[in-house]
């Protein structure tokens, strides 16, 4: 059996009959058993044309026992496929005393006067609200918190403004007799009533504040209070 590659006569003038299977691949069984696989093949009484990507193959038609199709390859049969879940990083809630350690060091301030404030303000009670209307851990009043652009209720905001706020105090009187009380109770009472009693006012309720606040300062440092 001879097979050749070559370029062929039109089919016409051979007298082939074409034998094509439309956008299916064909098989040329060879009476061997050999089979040889081409996008199209011609077959007339003497000759088999298999048309292929690389060319065109000549074979004899006594060579040829059949020509098949090439089955379809089955598709794949998929499972149904789950829904992509959506994988949110979740952001652990910060804690107050956490807050309170971030926002003391964003603002310069040592954390342990800012917890000393957030314990003696409300015990770090989110909730809290005094009976004059001051809110949350800071215990801010809502027009010192407008004051600040913080929303009182929400935790984060509050504890920002409230070292916010105790930091500016500290500079306000940082050239003062015994700026830290003063700041402290201004904390309390407002500037306004240290302005007008040149120090903590005679209040009961500012001066226990400022005493409590203090002692605790100085039970997290771990140092006596220096003697007047």
């Amino acid at each position: 059996m001879r097979v050749s590659i070559t370029d062929l006569l039109p089919v016409a003038a051979l007298g082939l009959c074409v034998c094509v299977c439309a956008g299916a691949a064909e098989i040329a069984v060879l009476h061997t058993g050999f089979q040889m696989r081409a996008d199209k093949v011609e077959c007339g009484e003497q000759v088999c044309v298999l048309h292929t990507g690389a060319g065109r193959i000549e074979l004899p038609a006594s060579a040829v026992a059949r020509i098949e199709s090439e089955p379809d390859e089955p598709k794949p049969i998929l499972a149904e496929a789950e829904p992509v879940k959506k994988i949110e990083k979740v952001k652990a809630a910060k804690t107050a005393r956490e807050l309170v350690e971030e926002m003391a060091r964003r603002n310069g301030l040592p954390p342990e006067i800012v917890h000393s404030v957030a314990q003696v303000e409300s015990a770090y009670q989110s909730r809290a609200v005094s009976p004059k209307g001051a809110i949350g851990v800071m215990q801010l009043m809502p027009g010192t918190a407008r004051h600040l652009g913080a929303d009182p209720h929400d935790p984060e905001q509050n504890i920002a403004a409230g070292a916010q706020l105790l930091r500016e105090l500290l500079l306000k009187y940082e050239n003062d007799p015994n700026p830290v009380r003063r700041a402290l109770a201004a904390y309390n009472a407002g500037p306004g009533a240290v302005s007008k009693y040149g120090g903590v006012p005679p209040y009961r309720e500012t001066q226990q504040y400022v005493e409590k606040v203090l002692e605790r300062y100085w039970k997290l440092v771990k140092l006596k209070p220096p003697a007047d």
